[in-house]
């Protein structure tokens, strides 16, 4: 029988796309920005992530502020926390073996959870919106929104213009992409390699603790160990719409979103998953630099 899906459906699965795409978008951004600057694969990513939603969680319950603005503190601690692990951590390693800098990543991941862990147990938390209860009227396309789904796409949207801008517009966005181009050649230009490193990594880690605020105030998904798949899923993103390339992260996240919503309307819940690794396979196949990524002389 013909599958047929009425447009009130339609249109949940677009939005919900979107939503867990903006999600995706921030996170691999980041992931992108640290790949592409140092070459360098965190797999720990993920725990930065949630480590940045346990920061808000905290801020907001303790200090008793709206867990929008709790962002900006998550972003400037889990930054300072992303600086540190690069100058202690992956500064040791760089240059060296690629395994060397897989194992270290691998370490992360179970020190970091390990850390939440103590510091929130392994219970499922959730950081509580004040707009939870507020809906949002289509007239239109007949359909209630919750307002927090249109915050987080408009944070999304302020947040990826402003780095976007940072990138292209800047200087130290100048140096950034002359690093990730050819690190001796922006050495001898008298671009210091090792800053735009720290600064790559942080502002990477930056991005993805904004990706774990965002996602902790829509579902009750701050556990220690939450952080693996969206990593994975990270990944493939960034093979999707290219190495290094911020348009494709952008493109990626959103057209990663869009299929993960239409997988588990049309195939179930249990598909949600396993379409990221499918999606992978066929882009390998199809195009290995992905849609964005420039081939190779």
């Amino acid at each position: 029988m013909p599958l047929e899906i009425s447009l009130s459906t339609l249109v949940q699965i677009v939005i919900w796309g979107l939503i867990n795409g903006c999600i995706y978008v921030l996170l691999a951004s980041g992931l992108n920005l640290i790949f592409g600057v140092m070459k360098v694969v965190n797999f720990a990513h993920g725990e930065f992530m949630i480590l940045g939603g346990y920061v808000s969680y905290w801020v907001s319950i303790y200090a008793g502020l709206n867990p929008y603005f709790s962002i900006f503190v998550s972003i400037g601690v889990i930054g300072i926390v992303g600086v540190l692990t690069e100058r202690v951590c992956f500064r040791r390693v760089l240059g060296t073996s690629k395994l060397n800098e897989i194992v270290l990543s691998l370490g992360l991941i179970y020190v970091l959870q390990n850390a939440m862990s103590v510091l929130w147990t392994d219970k499922e938390r959730q950081i509580s919106s004040p707009f939870e209860f507020i809906t949002v009227h289509f007239e239109i396309i007949n359909i209630n929104m919750r307002l927090d789904l249109l915050i987080v796409i408009g944070v999304t949207v302020l947040i990826m213009a402003g780095f976007y801008i940072l990138i292209k517009r800047t200087k130290i966005g100048r140096a950034i992409r002359a690093t990730s181009q050819n690190r001796s050649a922006a050495m001898l230009m008298g671009i210091n390699v090792e800053y735009m490193d720290m600064f790559s990594f942080g502002l990477g880690t930056a991005l993805a603790a904004t990706a774990g605020t965002l996602l902790a105030i829509l579902f009750p998904a701050l556990y220690p160990q939450a952080g693996a798949m969206p990593a994975l899923k990270a990944f493939t993103i960034i093979v999707l719409g290219g190495l290094g390339s911020t348009i494709g992260a952008i493109v990626g996240g959103l057209a990663y979103g869009l299929a993960e919503s239409s997988a588990i309307a049309i195939l179930g819940g249990t598909w949600r998953d396993a379409i990221a690794f499918a999606i992978l396979i066929l882009v390998l196949v199809i195009r290995p630099t992905g849609l964005f990524g420039e081939k190779e002389a």
